[in-house]
């Protein structure tokens, strides 16, 4: 399964109840909390469907008016059984963010949890066949040598659907970059679709000029998510209510 930590700001669009519920995010909250104090987990009573799913952990502000601060976030792009999935990743999460130190008992009370269940996935046009605000983006890229001859210097002229490129062949697939950002990231930033995939390409790891040849090589795969969010307290009701000791 692949672990895949997404940009910082992550803030996806707050479900309806009929896809994420809080029972997912419940879930999520007791892999950790157990894990930490050697408490025995609740079994899970939500249906054990697959989804591809992310699990954000993020600190609430004691100070009003502040915004949660990202604590540790990944994820996967594959479908797998949510109940085990959940916990699974609520803990790699925790424990695994390369960008923080582990997650600590201490720490427990000022958490809040966000799961986000990935739907919609549709292959795009283009590089600018997505919407702002809608849709999360999943890119691949060959590396620029890989492309005809004199593509990585040509126009920066945006035309995405003016020549297509060719994909590398099997054996030149070690050389393709590749990145995603969840919904409501290019909106959170303020970036327009070009500002986005530009930002895509850099976190994939290509450092060099980005040119419009470039950008056409870009493989496209768009998304919609689903999220819910719980605090800890609204957890240990969770808990407590349903016979788990603290």
């Amino acid at each position: 399964m692949a672990l895949i930590p997404p940009n910082p700001a992550v803030d996806l669009v707050e479900d309806d109840g009929t896809v994420c519920t809080r029972e997912h995010c419940f879930r999520c909250f007791d892999a950790l909390f157990c894990a930490l104090t050697g408490h025995k987990a609740i079994a899970p009573a939500f249906p054990d469907e697959k989804y591809p799913l992310f699990v954000t952990w993020n600190t609430r502000s004691s100070r009003p008016g502040r915004h949660p601060k990202l604590r540790g976030c990944i994820g996967t792009f594959e479908a797998i059984p949510i109940r085990a999935g959940l916990a699974e990743y609520a803990l790699i999460s925790a424990f695994e963010d390369h960008r923080f130190r582990k997650i600590e008992d201490r720490e427990l009370e000022t958490l809040e949890c966000g799961v986000s269940l990935l739907t919609d996935f549709e292959d795009a046009s283009s590089y600018l066949d997505w919407t702002i605000g809608v849709h999360g983006i999943r890119i691949s890229f060959p590396h620029p040598s890989l492309l005809p001859a004199g593509s990585a210097s040509s126009s920066e002229a945006p035309s995405p659907y003016a020549s297509s490129i060719s994909v590398p062949t099997r054996g030149t697939l070690k050389h393709r970059f590749s990145a995603t950002y969840l919904p409501q990231i290019a909106s959170e930033q303020g970036w327009d679709k070009v500002e986005t995939i530009d930002s895509a390409i850099r976190k994939a790891g290509w450092n060099g000029r980005i040119t419009e040849d470039i950008r056409r090589s870009v493989q496209l795969r768009r998304y919609q998510s689903r999220k819910c969010t719980v605090g800890w307290e609204e957890y240990v009701q969770w808990r407590t209510e349903n016979g788990g000791t603290m």
